[in-house]
């Protein structure tokens, strides 16, 4: 009965479970991104992702290429001076993926 009493609590005071569960969500969502940039031949020093809230999102120099958390983080690809390309080339964006669904 204690749990039940929690959870009630928490969605009382507009905590639900699946933002409890956010950060889990979005690390494994940019872990599968960062593999598949990687599987594209950008090497892991040539790139950064971030995961940020959705108001945080537009940034200049980054791409969305996903979300999480029921679409209330975005995450950011940016490319560092570390890759084979420079972070300016037109290519960069060609080797970002496609926004997960």
């Amino acid at each position: 009965m204690k749990r039940l009493t929690w959870i009630t609590a928490l969605l009382l005071i507009g905590v639900s479970p699946a933002v409890l569960a956010a950060p889990d969500s979005c690390e494994r969502v940019k872990s599968d991104i960062q593999q598949r940039i990687i599987n594209n031949g950008v090497p892991e020093s040539g790139f950064t992702l971030n995961i940020v809230p959705n108001d945080q999102a537009d940034r200049p120099d980054a791409q969305v290429v996903g979300h999480c958390a029921n679409d209330t983080f975005k995450i950011l690809y940016t490319r560092t001076g570390n890759g084979n390309a420079s972070a300016s080339s037109s290519g960069a964006q060609e080797s970002a993926p496609n926004e997960p669904q």
